[in-house]
């Protein structure tokens, strides 16, 4: 995949495979195009040139006789309903409760009824220890809640991938322990695919079946997480690592 934004190519040629079920971590520094991969996915961006499959469908371009030819939006949406993904800034609704939060896309994408909605969001709410927060507004949240809600939300979709775009990087250092326990739970009890973009290393290293370091819009180093961290071969991937650890 090509991605351009004017003159600048923040991806180039980038091709890489995420298996089912799998949990893939990207780092790298600030720019080297690992966020712009995940609004991809979202399709909150767009391809310049290349293919994003998902489970062997195009997601929004295929190849038809030799030329690369853009997909109907509502085949896009298809696709797309499969991903979910939680954000940096929690992007909740202020002006809706908790609850609301999280049933408004299963009952108007979905196609799910009220009490079936609410009693998905109930779980999910147990899960990240919200329980009882349901009729809370976002304001009366703290940031690590209003983000563990957010969480629930894009689970609330059944997505068979989620996109973690840098968690907990708008938390406060207290808050991001409760936020990365509700997604190592999600890593152990799911088979859910996780592609992820953190600075939390540690947490990479907990969660990841893989690690790729990016730079510059390349990938240059794909190694499991025990090997990354303790015995990288890229040069550029030791200088990284001995700066964030």
């Amino acid at each position: 995949m090509v991605k351009r934004f004017g003159d600048h190519t923040v991806l180039n040629e980038l091709n890489f495979h995420v298996g089912k079920g799998e949990r893939v971590t990207l780092i790298g520094p600030s720019g080297s195009g690992k966020t712009t991969i995940l609004r991809l996915l979202m399709t909150l961006e767009h391809l310049t040139g290349g293919y994003i499959y998902v489970d062997g469908e195009p997601l929004t371009h295929k190849k038809e006789n030799g030329k690369r030819v853009e997909l109907r939006a509502k085949q896009v949406a298809q696709t797309r309903k499969r991903i979910g993904m939680v954000f940096q800034q929690f992007n909740l609704f202020p002006n809706m409760s908790v609850m609301e939060n999280i049933i408004e896309a299963p009952i108007h994408v979905l196609g799910k009824s009220k009490e079936e909605a609410r009693g998905r969001a109930q779980q999910l709410l147990d899960q990240v220890g919200l329980g009882n927060r349901g009729d809370a507004h976002p304001t009366q949240l703290s940031g690590g809640q209003q983000q563990r809600v957010a969480i629930a939300r894009a689970l609330a979709m059944d997505p068979e991938i989620i996109l973690l775009d840098e968690v907990t990087s708008a938390l406060d250092p207290e808050l991001v322990g409760d936020v990365l326990n509700v997604l190592r739970d999600l890593a152990a009890t799911t088979d859910i695919t996780m592609l992820i973009v953190t600075h939390e290393m540690q947490f990479a290293q907990d969660v990841s079946d893989r690690v790729l370091m990016f730079d510059g819009g390349k990938i240059i180093e794909d190694a499991k997480p025990d090997v990354m961290f303790s015995n990288p071969s890229n040069e550029r991937t030791k200088e990284f690592l001995r700066a964030v650890l």
